[in-house]
């Protein structure tokens, strides 16, 4: 079993285009797993190997690797920079025991930097950043630097500072030792003198970066006062337990496509950044679990990946005890006994076989798992189960449909074969429309996930328009409405008869079933059947055919017929009640408002803002920061399913943008009209 105290576990993110699966490539070829470097552009990089990661240059899940540094075990979890594939990242934090976010030197901060950082203190997790692509034509590392406390707010302690930039980028000082290392062939380091015109600039940082390390510790604070100066053990121990408590970010800066300043990364991961036995207990659905080799075994599953030789393949972090070979385990989460065969270490796609038990902070993947899924946990002897990770929410819905009709049913099951592997998709069918609807990240993750279920099932799908989730509320309630069935036709007939009083909720509020039947007016039996009856039509939506939110139905009264009363008759009774209050109440269409943030060369501002403004967006503002805008909007999503080519074409593919859910929001009349339209075309087309 790997030293736990000198083991390293950690999760590579940051936002797309910076550089991370290209850092984690030139680590893993100073790690010596790789004996050439291989490029994103030329699809051959490790952790990039799914066809439409090599499409589309970027990664769409995350890329698993482990190496060994100076003897030391590292397990490295690339993460997915772009949004559309960034939805289970929670799921990879809880997975890792630090983070190294990589930044990129030319964008600095970008919008997504601040969300994945804001879910990094969120989860407690120590970090450092990598100032990555000094080497670039725009590089501009004060701005990137600046950008960690400013637009972070985090407090840096730089440790290596950039000798030049752009194409002069050759080298760093190690600001610990004051040494100057110069990068040669293949990002191979030598000793030299440090440039005399940094040498003050540096002196100056040196003593910032010393000043924050003793900010973080009474005592180091103290004894920097008194002695104004700290010793190289002092400034080492401050920065660990800085970087322990999140007081501290360390700073590296590297070129990975030219291989410079993967070194001084994985030294600084191996030297800072925490092991298992450092991570505080893991919390339970109940209780908690210390991280510890001597606790019973515990694993959390955190990604489930489809392998087209080994099948599925599900990939644990071992949160406690000792995962052996050939194990006979229990999932927590469903009762299902499981049998773990070899224990395999994942190099991209190339698979090694563990020998020996694996401990705590360990990243293990198993092979044909029966009834294990992504977020259960797998124990040994009792029943810990670790709380799951919240997700962001699905942000987008399209209609799926087979290219020959009849075979709706393949489709289905092809692209239900994704859901174990990628957790932020959803599939379900519309009841009315019949219509396979698959919701997800944005229409990127949509487009990917379709292909990929082309690819791997022979099936031909055909995407139609975006789904908006629009809802349906009361804006006024309606009084004593009556649902009376009666229905005679030979023998037994069907009777049932209920009023009820429906009463608008607070947004978010939900609904709510009040019995208020006394005398036995409605056998009790015969009172859920109501309920039900009430919630499918609810469901289904009477202004435009989306589900009705946030109310109250009391059921007061009603009669009932000894011989044909029953819960169906109940049922329709409470369906009928409830659509008439619907034409006697006020209603009104919800519609889903999106916050949407995006970041222009500042010559874009205008046509941007403009452009939201004419999507009926409410602008909330905007910051400028080295000639890139970021404006900040709140715009309803039936406006923004189309918006990623709209903003390439209006900016010269130079303008990114995100967006998440904010809140629900009442469509305007005319907007209404034309989504009541839509839908009864719609019918009428069935």
């Amino acid at each position: 079993m790997p030293d736990l105290k000198t083991q390293r576990t950690y999760a590579l993110v940051g936002h797309g285009g910076s550089g991370k699966t290209t850092v984690a490539e030139m680590l893993l070829f100073n790690a010596g797993i790789v004996n050439r470097l291989g490029k994103v552009e030329d699809g051959n990089t490790v952790l990039d190997y799914e066809p439409e990661e090599i499409k589309r240059r970027g990664s769409v899940q995350p890329g698993l690797a482990c190496y060994k540094w100076k003897k030391n075990d590292h397990f490295l979890i690339d993460t997915p920079g772009d949004s559309n594939f960034a939805g289970d990242l929670s799921y990879s934090l809880t997975a890792a025991d630090g983070v190294v976010m990589v930044i990129d030197a030319v964008d600095g901060v970008k919008p997504l930097t601040r969300k994945v950082w804001a879910q990094i203190q969120e989860q407690g997790l120590p970090s450092m950043i990598v100032i990555n692509k000094m080497d670039r034509d725009r590089a501009d590392f004060d701005m990137a630097f600046n950008g960690i406390s400013e637009a972070l707010g985090a407090r840096p302690a730089l440790l290596f500072y950039p000798i030049g930039s752009k194409e002069d980028f050759k080298g760093v000082v190690d600001m610990m030792s004051g040494k100057a290392l110069m990068f040669g062939a293949d990002g191979k380091v030598e000793e030299g003198e440090v440039p005399a015109d940094i040498a003050d600039e540096v002196e100056a940082i040196r003593e910032t970066m010393i000043e924050n390390i003793a900010e973080s510790d009474e005592d180091l604070m103290e004894k920097y006062f008194e002695e104004g100066e700290l010793s190289p053990e002092d400034i080492t121990k401050g920065l660990k337990a800085g970087v322990a408590s999140g007081e501290l970010v360390p700073v590296v800066v590297s070129a990975a496509l030219n291989c410079q300043g993967g070194q001084m990364i994985l030294d600084t991961v191996q030297n800072l950044m925490p092991g298992p036995l450092d991570h505080k207990p893991w919390v339970g659905v109940e209780g908690e679990r210390e991280s510890s080799p001597d606790a019973p075994l515990a694993c959390f599953v955190f990604k489930t990946m489809a392998d087209p030789f080994a099948g599925q393949l599900t990939v644990v972090r071992v949160l406690s005890g000792t995962l052996n070979p050939d194990s006979h385990l229990l999932n927590a989460s469903n009762g299902e006994k499981e049998r773990v065969g070899q224990l395999l270490a994942m190099n991209g796609k190339e698979q090694a076989q563990l020998k020996g038990g694996m401990g705590p902070g360990s990243i293990v993947t198993l092979a044909k798992l029966k009834n294990t899924r992504t977020g259960d946990t797998l124990v040994e002897k009792d029943k810990f189960e670790l709380a799951k990770p919240e997700m962001a929410p699905q942000l987008i819905t399209f209609a799926l449909a087979p290219v020959e009709k009849g075979e709706e049913d393949k489709v289905y099951a092809a692209v239900a074969k994704l859901l174990d592997e990628d957790i932020t998709l959803t599939l379900s069918r519309d009841e009315e429309s019949g219509d396979i609807l698959l919701s997800g990240m944005g229409q990127n993750h949509i487009e990917i996930s379709v292909e990929k279920a082309k690819r791997r099932y022979k099936t031909e799908i055909v995407l139609k328009t975006p789904k908006v989730p629009y809802r349906e509320t009361f804006k006024t309630g309606a009084k004593e409405v009556q649902g009376r069935h009666k229905k005679q036709s030979g023998g037994r007939g069907q009777f049932g008869d209920c009023w009820i009083n429906v009463t608008p909720r607070p947004s978010g509020a939900g609904y709510e079933f009040e019995d208020k039947i006394v005398g036995g007016s409605i056998p009790r039996q015969f009172i859920p059947a109501v309920d039900k009856g009430v919630q499918e039509t609810a469901a289904r939506g009477v202004l435009a055919g989306y589900p009705v939110i946030d109310f109250q139905v009391s059921l007061y009264d009603g009669s009932y017929h000894n011989v044909d009363s029953s819960e169906m008759a109940f049922k329709v009774a409470g369906s009928l009640a409830f659509r008439k209050a619907c034409e006697k109440a006020k209603m009104a269409l919800l519609e889903p408002v999106m916050l949407v943030t995006v970041a222009v060369p500042d010559s874009f501002m205008g046509d941007v803002i403009g452009d939201l403004s004419s999507r009926r967006g409410k602008v909330l503002g905007s910051d400028s920061q080295a000639g890139i805008t970021e404006v900040r909007a709140h715009v309803p999503m039936a406006e923004m399913l189309k918006y990623a080519p709209d903003l390439n074409s209006m900016t010269a593919g130079q303008g990114t943008f995100f967006m998440e859910f904010a809140s629900y929001e009442e469509c305007p009349p005319q907007e209404t009209e034309k989504v009541i339209a839509a839908n009864k075309k719609a019918d009428e087309a069935e």
